[in-house]
């Protein structure tokens, strides 16, 4: 059978008022999506405030004022969806917003949507429903208490928790360390003029990009170049580098209790690997060997042999230069597990690699790059990914570079990652228990 698909790549179509506008060519889906992404550094002064207002604005804008509106205008778009939020990645806080909606193609000639799903993130963003020259009241208490919410329920789920906790601990002094959506006392101290003119000053200022997914015709960028020259903008904001090599001198360890059964260990690493150096497909190698599934050695070691663990793997902060090994314990295995955990990482740089884990993590890579592909949101997220890291990478050339490390390259690699922070999160029961 022959693949009709396209390759997916980030084509740079133009800049206008400090946007730029992307292409990813793809006939995969009967969708397309716009993305439009403001990037700010992450700060503990405006960290609140940007993770509230694309909320409010997502509330109403100009011409459909409320969410009722929205949701009808959305349904005469064939069910098209529409959302907004905010993501962390590395010292950036970046806000995001979304449209998906079904493919000129898949309609009849006279209904195209391509033009209305522009315009109504323009809309959104630019045309805020006010009141009295100010966000509407109502909707900025609402949307106080909707991110207070999430700010109170993080806890809830405790392996998502435990390994942010380690990293913002770890990096308590570096913006990294800041909670993406700010805390409860910042959230309080928002007014509803403060947010407005926050909102104004950054939407007008913050670096943006728009990533268009799917197939384009020449009139769409002419009708982007057209809206996004309307936009008023001052000059762009300059976004600051992530702190990436830093010396450890002394581990830090940190414990917190909560009401659980299952305790969680978790050990947070400084890689010292930029994610644009040649160094960073040989650490991709080794996170994968050391933690990366069911073939890597944190499973088949502390896991299967030793029975130590509820969960055990290894993830990558690339854009921080940082990664963590999460684990699930009994709590009275707590200094075990450490000390096998560590014996792994120790096997990694003696060389001691066998065949079959080296083939097995190039495998499962390879998979877990090329099967991006089946989500739009995925796809976009990785060239996003490309151009905050400075790179140029399709996701066949990643292949590529990954399948082109050597073993004694996870070695160097593995010389150079450096234990930080010990987070354990136990039972504020354990105590009395003893």
């Amino acid at each position: 059978m022959i693949d009709t698909h396209v390759e997916e790549k980030l084509c740079k179509l133009f800049e206008k008022n400090g946007i730029t506008v992307y292409n990813i060519k793809s006939n995969r889906f009967k969708t397309n999506t716009i993305n439009i992404f403001f990037h700010d550094n992450l700060n503990k002064d405006t960290v609140a405030l940007n993770a509230l207002f694309p909320s409010v604005l997502r509330r109403g804008c100009k011409g459909l004022p409320n969410i009722k509106e929205i949701n009808l205008y959305l349904e005469k778009m064939y069910g098209a969806v529409f959302d907004c939020g905010i993501v962390k990645k590395g010292e950036r806080q970046i806000i995001h917003f979304y449209f998906e909606y079904i493919s000129d193609k898949y309609t009849n000639e006279k209904q195209r949507n391509f033009e209305k799903a522009f315009e109504f993130l323009m809309n959104i963003i630019f045309r805020p429903e006010l009141k009295n020259g100010s966000f509407n009241e109502q909707y900025v208490e609402q949307e106080k208490n909707n991110l207070k919410m999430i700010v109170k329920g993080r806890t809830n789920d405790k392996i998502q928790y435990s390994m942010e906790r380690c990293y913002e601990l770890m990096c308590k002094d570096e913006p990294f360390g800041l909670y993406e959506y700010g805390t409860i006392e910042q959230i309080d101290e928002i007014t509803n003029d403060k947010l407005y003119e926050h909102y104004k000053k950054k939407i007008a200022s913050l670096p943006a990009e728009i990533f268009i997914t799917g197939e384009m015709e020449e009139k769409d960028e002419a009708f982007i170049k057209e809206k996004l020259s309307l936009v008023e903008r001052s000059p762009t904001q300059k976004l600051n580098s992530s702190i990436i090599f830093k010396c450890v001198k002394e581990v830090k360890e940190y414990e917190d209790k909560m009401d659980v059964n299952q305790a969680k260990l978790c050990m947070g690493f400084r890689t010292h690997v930029h994610p644009a150096d040649n160094d960073y497909y040989a650490l991709l190698v080794f996170n994968g060997l050391l933690g990366g599934g069911m073939h890597s050695k944190l499973f088949q070691n502390v896991r299967e042999k030793a029975g130590l663990a509820y969960y055990v793997f290894a993830g990558l902060e690339k854009f921080k230069g940082l990664m963590v090994i999460a684990s699930g314990i009994d709590i009275k295995n707590k200094d075990t597990a450490q000390e096998i955990i560590m014996k792994q990482l120790d096997e990694i740089r003696s060389g001691n690699i066998t065949e079959y884990e080296y083939e097995a993590t190039l495998k499962s890579i390879k998979t877990g790059i090329m099967s991006l592909k089946d989500s739009q949101l995925y796809v976009v997220d990785f060239y996003l990914s490309q151009l905050i890291n400075g790179t140029h990478d399709t996701m066949e050339t990643l292949v590529e570079k990954v399948n082109r490390v050597t073993v004694d390259d996870i070695i160097k690699v593995a010389d150079n990652v450096q234990l930080d922070t010990i987070y354990f999160l136990t039972s504020k029961s354990h105590e009395n228990s003893n």
